[in-house]
C-alpha cells in the first residue's frame, strides 16, 4: 500500500471513528485561540481552559491584553506552565495584533508567523479552525501517530512532517483529520503507556503493529 493510499484509509476510518473531533480549545474570537494555543504549551488543554475564562474576564479585548504588565498576565496565567516566557509572548503577540493588524488576526500563514510566540502549529490552527483553509497541525499526537502507522518514515521534525502529510492528506480532510488524530491519541495510541492496539481501527493496517513492537 503507497503512502497515499493509506493516508486515504486512515483518514476514512478514523472520520468513522471519531465523527465530532473538534478543537478542545475552547473559544469564540480568533485571538482568544492564538492565547490559548500558546498556553497549552506542555499544558493540557483542559487545564487552560480553566484558566483563560479569568484571563479573558480580566483583560475582554486585544487592546486590553496588549497593555496589560506582563506580571500581572503571569499571575493568571502561571498554573499552565512556562508563565515569564507565555505571558511575554503573549503581550507581544497582542500588541502586533492591535498596533500592526488593528485589532484583526490575520488570514495568512506569513503575517501568522511574524506575530511573536506563533509557529507553525499555531498559525494552522487559525487557518483550519477560524478560516476554514486547508491546514495540518503538527502536535505531538500528529507526529507520534503519523509514524506509528507509517504516514511518515522515522521523522520528528514538525515542518518536516507537515509537509509530507500535505502530500498524502486530501486538502478538505486536513484539518479534521489532526484533530482526528488527537483524539485517537488521548483514547487509544497513547504516549505514556503502550498503544491499545486491540482497541485501534487501524490495527491491520499500522506499521507499529505489524513490527509488533
Amino acid at each position: 500500500m503507497t503512502k497515499k493510499a493509506l493516508a486515504l484509509e486512515v483518514v476514512k476510518r478514523l472520520k468513522e471513528e471519531y465523527p465530532d473531533s473538534t478543537c478542545t480549545l475552547d473559544y469564540d474570537q480568533a485571538w482568544k485561540l492564538l492565547v490559548s494555543v500558546r498556553l497549552a504549551a506542555q499544558c493540557t488543554d483542559k487545564r487552560v481552559n480553566e484558566i483563560v475564562p479569568f484571563l479573558f474576564e480580566r483583560y475582554p479585548s486585544i487592546e486590553a491584553l496588549a497593555q496589560a504588565e506582563e506580571l500581572d498576565i503571569y499571575d493568571i496565567i502561571k498554573p499552565c506552565g512556562l508563565g515569564k516566557s507565555k505571558a511575554k509572548d503573549i503581550k507581544a503577540c497582542m500588541m502586533a495584533l492591535h498596533y500592526d493588524f488593528k485589532d484583526n488576526v490575520p488570514d495568512n500563514m506569513k503575517d501568522l508567523l511574524s506575530l511573536p510566540g506563533v509557529g507553525r502549529k499555531s498559525a494552522n490552527l487559525i487557518m483550519g479552525d477560524v478560516y476554514g483553509q486547508p491546514a495540518i497541525v503538527t502536535d505531538t499526537h500528529c507526529i507520534r501517530l503519523s509514524n506509528r502507522i507509517g504516514l511518515v518514515d522515522q521523522e520528528k521534525d514538525p515542518k518536516k512532517v507537515e509537509m509530507l502529510l500535505k502530500k498524502i492528506v486530501p486538502e478538505n480532510e486536513s484539518n479534521e483529520f489532526c484533530h482526528r488524530l488527537v483524539d485517537h491519541g488521548r483514547t487509544v495510541c497513547t504516549a505514556r503507556t503502550a498503544p491499545l492496539c486491540q482497541l485501534c481501527v487501524l490495527a491491520d493496517i499500522c506499521k507499529y503493529k505489524q513490527r509488533g513492537e
